[in-house]
């Protein structure tokens, strides 16, 4: 029992190393490697080092600052003005059933009525994202041990898994009213009225009481955000590099 204890907290250690950005000789698949062989009863060797060096409390706290770095990170880039808006992969577009109208916008010369709608539609996800950070930071500080296994054992997006599974429900009720908030501030409510008054007939083809601008836009706002956070964890695993910590360093006898 705690041999299988000191190779859970070697491959726990490893995963806070790979997570953190250290600078180390071998590359993030060899340590996975590593870390999964330790906790099958593996080779022991730098394994059993890192857990003589480190306690669990040591382990956990040094995954949960690489998960709440990679959350501020995400909520930075995204929180800001042009957030969404500027990035041609995460702007929130039109919802697919007012397609139709926003062609129609667009065939009349009337293009800019549409591009308000989306610029206030983006503003309003952009206003509404750090509120995440509060969320996410909760679901780290109740990480366990098996978590930590968990997302060692999983894929390149285990770490971005875990925050969807333990935080999203909790998001998506804390984001309704932001995002509401946000749509009458920045006026994306206004802009969607006068979007369909100058749609003309194209407008009366839409089913306006099947929309729920609200909840579009909360999704399409967390669903960003889970992506550029995967981005940065496919990221991590795959180029560990540069910057150090006590923890890190005593992880690596450093």
């Amino acid at each position: 029992m705690r041999r299988n204890h000191a190779h859970l907290l070697a491959a726990a250690g490893i995963l806070v190393a790979g997570m953190a950005s250290v600078d180390v000789q071998a590359d993030w698949r060899d340590l996975l490697n590593q870390a999964k062989e330790s906790l099958q009863g593996g080779d022991t060797g730098s394994a059993a080092s890192v857990a003589g060096a480190l306690s669990q409390t040591e382990i956990a706290d040094g995954l949960r600052a690489a998960l709440e770095k990679g959350v501020r990170s995400a909520v930075s880039q995204l929180g800001r003005e042009g957030g969404f808006l500027d990035n041609a992969d995460l702007r929130i577009p039109v919802p697919k059933h007012l397609q139709l109208v926003e062609k129609g916008l667009r065939g009349l010369g009337k293009e800019a009525l549409a591009d308000d709608f989306v610029a206030s539609m983006n503003h309003a996800a952009e206003r509404a994202v750090p509120a995440a950070a509060e969320v996410f930071s909760g679901a780290v500080s109740r990480m366990t041990m098996d978590d930590a296994r968990a997302i060692l054992d999983g894929g390149d997006t285990a770490a971005t898994d875990f925050l969807r599974r333990t935080s999203h429900d909790d998001l998506k009720s804390r984001f309704a009213p932001l995002v509401d908030g946000a749509m009458r501030e920045v006026g994306a409510t206004r802009a969607y009225q006068e979007m369909m008054d100058r749609a003309g007939p194209a407008a009366k083809l839409v089913d306006t009481s099947a929309l729920d601008l609200t909840g579009y836009v909360s999704d399409e706002a967390l669903e960003a955000l889970y992506q550029v956070i995967g981005e940065q964890e496919r990221s991590i695993r795959e180029n560990p590099a540069a910057r150090t910590s006590a923890l890190l360093k005593k992880v690596f006898g450093g």
